[in-house]
C-alpha cells in the first residue's frame, strides 16, 4: 500500500490562548483519496489540543496513549510527553509509527514524532506536514505585523499554505484552546476519537 502523506497542521499562541488549524486533505502517492479529513481533536477535558500529519491508524494510536498519560498525569502537558517518549523506547508497538503531533495547552506547545521525538518550538508557533514550511512563515510574520487572534492568524497561514503546497487543501478547520475549554464545560465538547476515525474513513 502506497505511504500516506500530505498534509499541513499548524499551531499558534498569542495573548495566552492557542489555536491549531489543519486542512482535509489525505493523499495517497500523487492519487487525492480524501479532501475533508478530520485531523484535529481536543483532549482532556477540552484542556489540550491536538492535530496530526500522517497514517490515521498511527495518529490514533498515539493520541490514546498521550492522553493516557495526560490523565495520569492531571493534565501535565511535558510531562506526559516524556512518559510517552519513554514508551516508545520500551514498546516495539510503537517505534516507527508514520504520524507526527502536535499538542498544545497553557503550560506549553510541543511536536511529537512517531520515531519518539519530543520537541518544544523556540516560538510561538509550530508546524507539521508537507506545508509545515509555509504556514510556519506565514504564521510568524502575521504575529509581528498584526493584531489578529490566535485563530485568525492559524487559518490565515493555512490558506497561505493551501495555495502553494499541492499536498493542502483549502478545507480548513480550526480549534482553539478557550472556546474548546468552554464548550466542555458546557457539556458540548465532541467525540473527537469517533470524528478523526469516520473521517479517515
Amino acid at each position: 500500500m502506497p505511504k500516506v502523506e500530505g498534509t499541513t497542521i499548524v499551531a499558534v499562541r498569542r495573548n495566552g490562548d492557542v489555536a491549531i488549524a489543519g486542512d482535509g486533505q489525505i493523499t495517497m502517492s500523487d492519487v487525492v483519496v480524501k479532501r475533508s479529513a478530520n485531523k484535529l481533536r481536543t483532549l482532556y477535558h477540552g484542556q489540550v489540543l491536538a492535530g496530526f500529519a500522517g497514517a490515521v491508524a498511527d495518529a490514533l494510536t498515539l493520541f490514546e496513549r498521550f492522553e493516557s498519560h495526560l490523565e495520569r498525569y492531571k493534565g501535565q502537558l511535558k510531562r506526559a510527553a516524556i512518559e510517552l517518549a519513554k514508551d516508545w523506547r520500551t514498546d516495539r508497538t510503537l517505534r516507527r509509527l508514520e504520524a507526527w503531533l502536535i499538542v498544545a495547552s497553557e503550560e506549553g506547545m510541543l511536536v511529537l514524532s512517531g520515531d519518539g521525538d519530543v520537541i518544544e518550538p523556540d516560538d510561538e508557533v509550530a508546524g507539521i506536514g508537507s506545508g509545515a514550511g509555509y504556514a510556519e512563515a506565514a504564521a510568524k510574520a502575521l504575529l509581528l505585523h498584526s493584531n489578529l487572534t490566535a485563530a485568525e492568524i492559524a487559518r490565515a497561514s493555512m490558506e497561505i499554505a493551501a495555495a502553494i503546497c499541492i499536498y493542502t487543501n483549502e478545507q480548513i478547520s480550526v480549534i482553539n484552546l478557550a472556546e474548546s475549554a468552554a464548550n466542555h464545560t458546557a457539556g458540548g465538547e465532541k467525540n473527537e476519537d469517533q470524528s478523526c476515525a469516520e473521517d479517515a474513513g
